[in-house]
């Protein structure tokens, strides 16, 4: 790619398997596919002398601790999944490559829950299998591929019981890509930088609110019923955004029922996701 297109001079780097119930079943692969594409990317980086780069990371790599989560936290502890893992050695290794040669400029992005889709209906999420996440399988449900949705306890200690997710549109983090690349080309960072940003809203949602939020925007219920808790599900994880607001000029626009409102129209029109097309 680089000896096609001489003029790079970012990398965004999003590539990797993203399913966290996956990897626990195919460790190898989320260890493969993640760690050693990432190695063989900065690798031709340094080979084409390219040393821009923002990374998509995740929140996760936080592991278990007390929200709001923010930036001068600890990352790599408590975590319990190969894929939130492999993020966590990738900004590692950023870091590393950095310290190493501190001319290179690298802004890792955590983002929280990216959700959603974008607002024309023509491109959103569409997840091999049953989905393991609460958007992807709620529209599911609505569409009729799924009979009923499962809401994990509700007793956690929120405003009413269900757990707490810092949901942020995918446009905002499209977005927050673009801010993060003008930031990493900005007069004061000439001689090297790297730092890290959260993306997410700062506030987060609880499973009932976006089932109740999804509804409104399908026009009808979201067939659920309350279920057991899962094993290791905190009762509430947010970040706090003010870093990227401050350092990036980025903050989410949009809100929840923005998310719900584009996301079904993104399954409204293609209820099969991309196997129909």
């Amino acid at each position: 790619v680089f000896d096609n297109f001489p003029d790079i001079i970012v990398v965004v780097h999003f590539a990797c398997l993203r399913f966290v119930g996956e990897s626990k079943d195919q460790p190898w692969r989320y260890y493969h596919n993640n760690l050693t594409g990432s190695l063989t990317l900065f690798k031709s980086m340094e080979k084409a002398g390219v040393k821009n780069i923002v990374f998509s990371s995740s929140g996760t790599t936080y592991g278990e601790q007390p929200s709001p989560l923010k930036e001068s936290m600890a990352t790599g502890n408590g975590i319990t999944n190969p894929y939130s893992f492999t993020k966590y050695v990738i900004e590692r290794m950023l870091q590393d490559l950095f310290y190493a040669d501190s001319s290179m400029k690298v802004a890792i992005l955590r983002y929280f829950n990216p959700v959603g889709a974008h607002p024309s209906g023509d491109i959103g999420e569409d997840p091999c299998g049953v989905p393991t996440s609460l958007f992807p399988y709620t529209l599911q449900v609505l569409v009729g591929r799924r009979p009923k949705l499962v809401v994990f306890g509700s007793d956690f200690d929120t405003r009413d019981g269900t757990c707490v997710r810092d949901y942020v549109h995918v446009v905002d983090v499209a977005r927050g890509h673009l801010d993060a690349v003008h930031w990493l080309q900005a007069p004061e960072n000439s001689d090297g930088v790297l730092d890290m940003f959260n993306f997410g809203t700062g506030t987060g949602s609880t499973v009932l609110e976006v089932v109740g939020e999804m509804g409104k925007a399908a026009g009808k219920e979201v067939a659920h019923e309350i279920g057991p808790r899962r094993h290791g599900d905190l009762g509430a994880t947010y970040c706090d955004p003010s870093k990227a607001k401050r350092v990036l000029g980025w903050e989410a626009r949009h809100s929840l029922a923005d998310m719900c409102c584009h996301a079904w129209n993104w399954a409204s029109k293609n209820p099969l996701g991309y196997q129909q097309q």
